[in-house]
């Protein structure tokens, strides 16, 4: 079964059947957005690099920051896996292509290149004026803390980190997946809070990152809760 749903052929479906909803959910729902206006200094200017954070279980309704990310050139960081797959697929689809990353299981050394081949072709790609759209609790978790990777690469490529939280109402909200993956009915509200820019110093080590990612990952949830506020979902 497992390499049947990897098949090139299911991907390919699985990918376009989730790229399809990605953009009926833009399309169809009403979204409002708050403080985005802090990410337009590097919507203006081509030479200026981002790394946009959103929680994994947001994916079904990531096109909601399609509108700010299309003026300017952006890839996806996704996982290699065969999750990853479809979804790499569905994000090209509404012209997001993917740079294929994840974090490598200790003592798996052909997967550690393949890991810090990925980063450091995000690194260049942010440096080099691109934005990079990351879900730093994935692919594996922890549900709603950031992992190290999106922080160095802002480290690396003196760039900037912006957090989107968002939410949609109506929506079905899986309790059984680790990330509580949210999949919003079309024609409902949604709503996208911005925060940013946020800046890890160069000089930054292993203590000041831990910090940082303690920080940020409280700032990113409180984004996503205001935003499903917004919608009128129940507070947690």
């Amino acid at each position: 079964m497992k390499a049947f749903l990897r098949s090139d052929g299911v991907q390919a479906f699985l990918g376009w059947v989730l790229g399809t909803y990605l953009r009926i959910v833009l399309r169809t729902v009403r979204w409002r957005h708050e403080n985005a206006q802090c990410v337009e200094p590097v919507l203006a200017d081509d030479s200026r690099g981002a790394i946009a954070l959103f929680w994994h279980g947001r994916i079904p309704l990531c096109l909601a920051t399609a509108p700010q990310w299309w003026r300017k050139r952006t890839r996806c960081l996704v996982s290699p896996s065969a999750d990853g797959e479809f979804i790499a697929r569905a994000l090209e689809m509404s012209g997001f292509p993917a740079i294929r990353a994840s974090s490598a299981k200790r003592g798996d050394a052909a997967k550690a290149r393949a890991a810090v081949a990925a980063i450091r072709d995000a690194v260049a790609w942010v440096k080099g004026g691109g934005a990079l759209v990351v879900t730093p609790d994935g692919p594996r978790g922890p549900n709603e803390i950031i992992a190290e990777g999106s922080l160095q690469i802002a480290r690396r490529s003196g760039q900037p980190i912006y957090l989107m939280g968002i939410a949609a109402r109506p929506a079905a909200q899986m309790q059984s997946t680790w990330d509580k993956v949210m999949w919003a009915a079309p024609f409902g509200r949604g709503a996208v809070v911005w925060e940013g820019p946020l800046h890890v110093p160069a000089d930054a080590d292993a203590a000041q990152i831990a910090e940082l990612i303690k920080d940020w990952s409280a700032r990113l949830s409180a984004a996503t809760r205001r935003a499903e506020a917004l919608v009128g979902h129940a507070a947690r």
